[in-house]
């Protein structure tokens, strides 16, 4: 039984699942790095906003200091921190895992595969896929633009089982979620990567709404090229693609254009006309973005196995250039990137 439940990292999206939680009666703790919001979630408690409810309630809240003190442990931990902070965070998080609790990450990318696994044991680590939308600026308050029965989740175990713990975690997700059990959530996530390869890394660029977004002229080819690369590195490395997004076995089958576009325009569909893709939140807020993650990822796998990805490693190479301040996100970098890539207007 997982009574003691713990969200560490609680931007938009771990916020969103710690409110869900705590509103369906679960007892959460919720473990932050922002002190701002810890402590605004402290005094005033957490305000999700979603497109059809206006959630306000009490939360249990620690700062990252705190741990150390308090010295809880816990039978489930969702891990909702960027791509690049799982490593510390695992760590930092593990004395806190009960032996027999799980870890669920609710994050994009490959983290168990590439982190956590190696640090927790591949039995203390249960797979997650996720589709939720949501932007938090100010400490204490998200707008989460996707209600909870627009929201979808997959969990599954890593060796492709189904057992009565995974069930459980169904059943906590549900609050939050639609949520499938994936037997092959490897594939299952790779498939996430291909759409945010498509769609984080090259919006996240450009620093446009989705809806803004939609209009570039050839967009979408550029987008679907993305794609391409990122299935053609997951088959080498022996994924097979699995439907996402509460997406039936029919939706993928058939030309490898069409499915790709198809994934691309149901998240973006479910996300919002308002959203914004992740690395705009954190260039807003100046942090550096993940897409080292997503399409950097793709351009390292590529590498490995003699895959060319020049799409995803020109996209990288922007990305990082905005990581280091050496570019700005602006919506000029669409001609960049298409000088990069030799595409002539």
């Amino acid at each position: 039984m997982f009574d003691k439940i713990a969200v560490f990292g609680t931007g938009a999206i771990g916020s969103s699942a710690a409110a869900d939680l705590t509103d369906a009666g679960y007892d959460v703790t919720i473990v932050d790095q922002w002190p701002a919001h810890v402590e605004a979630m402290k005094k005033d408690g957490l305000r999700v906003q979603m497109p059809d409810v206006d959630l306000k309630l009490r939360v249990k809240a620690l700062h990252v200091c705190e741990l150390a003190s308090a010295k809880p442990e816990f039978d489930l931990i969702l891990l909702a921190v960027k791509s690049f902070d799982t490593r510390w965070m695992a760590e930092l998080m593990a004395p806190h895992l009960k032996p027999d609790g799980v870890l669920v990450g609710l994050q994009n990318s490959m983290n168990e595969e590439e982190i956590t696994t190696s640090i927790l044991g591949r039995e203390r680590v249960v797979g997650c896929c996720i589709e939720l939308s949501g932007e938090i600026f100010t400490p204490g308050f998200v707008q989460r633009n996707t209600p909870r029965t627009g929201t979808w989740f997959a969990v599954g175990e890593l060796d492709g089982s189904t057992t009565p713990r995974l069930e459980e975690i169904q059943e906590i997700l549900s609050h939050v979620a639609k949520v499938d059990i994936s037997t092959n959530i490897r594939g299952t996530k790779w498939t996430k990567l291909v759409v945010n390869s498509m769609s984080m890394g090259p919006w996240g660029l450009i620093g446009l709404h989705n809806r803004e977004v939609a209009k570039l002229p050839g967009i979408f080819d550029i987008a679907v090229k993305l794609g391409r690369e990122t299935v053609a590195v997951g088959t080498a490395m022996g994924i097979n693609i699995e439907p996402v997004f509460g997406l039936s076995a029919d939706d993928f089958a058939g030309d490898e254009d069409k499915v790709l576009l198809n994934a691309l325009t149901t998240m973006t569909g479910h996300t919002g006309p308002r959203a914004r893709t992740a690395p705009i939140h954190d260039h807003i807020k100046g942090r550096k973005n993940e897409i080292e993650y997503v399409n950097g990822l793709v351009s390292r796998k590529g590498k490995e196995l003699g895959i060319p990805t020049p799409y995803n490693d020109a996209v990288s190479e922007l990305a990082r250039a905005i990581n280091r301040n050496e570019l700005k996100m602006d919506p000029s970098n669409y001609e960049l990137l298409k000088s990069r890539l030799g595409i002539a207007d």
